[in-house]
């Protein structure tokens, strides 16, 4: 067998920028062949079938199928792929993805930690064209990847706020807007404003769902489903005006600006 022979590989996520900056990096390595992109999970499906590649980087968060869904219905082909994982979960919730036969990377991709995911999908894809042999990734591999997901997303699901001297618990998806000031992180929902038991905003935002909350600035994190208005600012900056009673102005980031463009087809 010929092991110079490049990987067949076909990348998938809903998200344009993490797309190109993963298609980019697989660029930079040797014997890469990328045959196929996608941006939902019903694409990922389509592609594998026509076009039959050697490994399937997956995003798991994606409208429509999400990663789990569509590995579902790839793993029942004769010639399904080796499927690493891409995902935003935070590394407690990526532990779950270290099953047999599946690997991760985190995002934002490491370009050291996906050249070792490279690696061992290429021992994988060798062993299986010597021995002809079928994917590994079984339905009861997946099936202890979507509990063990579902159970930590569950934990995500309420936030704890002191407000006074109380102590109260909010839903994730209530939350509008968090900022942090020296060591304090101020979180607003439309009912109440407290302040998160986590010491960076991105812990706080580990806990979050991070296809809905927004890291605009370094001070502020941003619910992108309570924006009330987008506001010009200068060089071409924005504003986001939020939701809550005060209707809060929160700058962008020049490098989020991009993102925000991207993301509205502004």
């Amino acid at each position: 067998m010929n092991e110079s022979l490049p990987l067949r590989t076909v990348v998938v996520d809903d998200e344009r920028l993490a797309l190109d900056e993963l298609v980019y990096l697989l660029g930079q390595l040797p014997d890469i062949e990328i045959v196929g992109q996608g941006s939902d999970g019903i694409q990922a499906v389509g592609l594998v079938e026509d076009l039959e590649p050697d490994v399937l980087f997956l995003d798991v968060q994606m409208p429509g199928l999400t990663g789990f869904e569509a590995a579902r219905r790839i793993i029942g082909q004769p010639t399904a792929p080796e499927i690493v994982f891409v995902t935003a979960f935070d590394q407690y919730a990526v532990d779950a993805f270290a099953v047999n036969a599946v690997d991760y990377l985190l995002k934002p991709v490491e370009p050291g930690r996906l050249e070792q995911a490279v690696e061992r999908t290429r021992r994988r894809v060798a062993t299986r064209r010597e021995e002809a042999a079928p994917a590994r990734l079984t339905d009861a591999d997946l099936e202890r990847v979507v509990q063990m997901v579902a159970e930590r997303q569950a934990r995500r699901d309420r936030l704890a706020l002191k407000v006074g001297e109380r102590l109260m618990l909010v839903h994730a998806d209530e939350v509008i807007h968090a900022s942090l000031a020296g060591d304090t992180i101020t979180v607003v929902t439309a009912q109440l404003t407290g302040v998160a038991h986590y010491r960076t905003l991105d812990e706080l935002q580990a806990h979050l769902d991070p296809a809905i909350f927004w890291r605009v600035h370094r001070s502020h994190l941003v619910n992108i489903n309570k924006i009330k208005e987008i506001v010009p600012w200068f060089s071409r900056n924005f504003l986001l005006r939020m939701k809550d009673a005060k209707a809060t102005e929160i700058p962008v980031s020049r490098a989020q600006t991009k993102r925000l463009r991207d993301y509205l087809k502004l």
